[in-house]
């Protein structure tokens, strides 16, 4: 069995996690553990300060020693991408260095996640349709842009919280991702681990005619070559049917 621990802020699209358990194969494992949220009414707020907040270190580190001790993980994914890109890259990747050192098992995010799926497709030029407000998004065009990735078009959709992100339905995730696919652009990225995309993705590569990203899909499939594990299917688009690009 190969366990990957997914430390998930509040309470919106982490059905995914068991959806991909079941399509993935039989000796996988995504256990879900839920990071503290902050504020009165726990709700993960899109806005720069509350998504600091969200992914300070207490918070990862509480809920990584928590899936540590429940599920003895072979790695373990901060399944959040707002939460990781808004501390840069260099802050991306001390989040998952502190996690690493914490329970001794490899870790990583979802921000970084999508950085490692563009490497292994050769993409270098991408369009990006995200739920946040502009100035949130800006933050992960800088975070891609860190690593030779060129964002050819940007939708912000400025959705309130990952709870109404999540509320969104199969139309509404279509016409999200048709909202940023510059002529130019090998992929468009969906990068919000509260929205429910990983049913569809097959659906929206076919409408969109390229490979399509999204949060969930990216950080499962991360959280498994941390763990040394290669797995294909042809329900979760080019990533998960692809060999790695020269």
């Amino acid at each position: 069995m190969t366990t990957i621990g997914m430390l998930y802020p509040g309470h919106s699209a982490e059905d995914e996690y068991p959806y991909l358990e079941s399509i993935l194969s039989e000796d996988v494992y995504l256990p879900v553990v839920h990071t503290s949220v902050g504020g009165p009414d726990e709700i993960t707020t899109h806005e720069v300060q509350a998504l600091l907040d969200l992914g300070k270190t207490e918070r990862l580190l509480s809920g990584a020693t928590e899936i540590a001790v429940k599920h003895n993980p072979d790695a373990v994914m901060w399944a959040c991408t707002s939460g990781s890109f808004v501390f840069g890259w260099d802050g991306a990747q001390q989040q998952a260095r502190e996690i690493q050192e914490a329970i001794h098992v490899p870790a990583s995010s979802t921000s970084l996640a999508f950085a490692a799926a563009l490497q292994h497709l050769g993409i270098s030029k991408v369009s990006v349709s995200a739920t946040y407000p502009d100035d949130v998004s800006r933050h992960f065009v800088e975070l891609l842009g860190h690593q030779g990735v060129e964002v050819l078009d940007l939708a912000s959709h400025d959705i309130a919280s990952g709870e109404d992100a999540g509320e969104l339905d199969h139309d509404s995730v279509i016409n999200l991702a048709r909202s940023a696919d510059a002529p130019n652009a090998q992929a468009v990225l969906i990068p919000d681990t509260a929205l429910h995309t990983v049913r569809w993705i097959n659906e929206l590569e076919s409408v969109l005619g390229k490979t399509v990203l999204t949060a969930n899909q990216v950080t499962a499939w991360y959280g498994l070559q941390l763990a040394g594990r290669t797995v294909y299917s042809d329900q979760l688009g080019s990533l998960f049917r692809s060999s790695p690009k020269a």
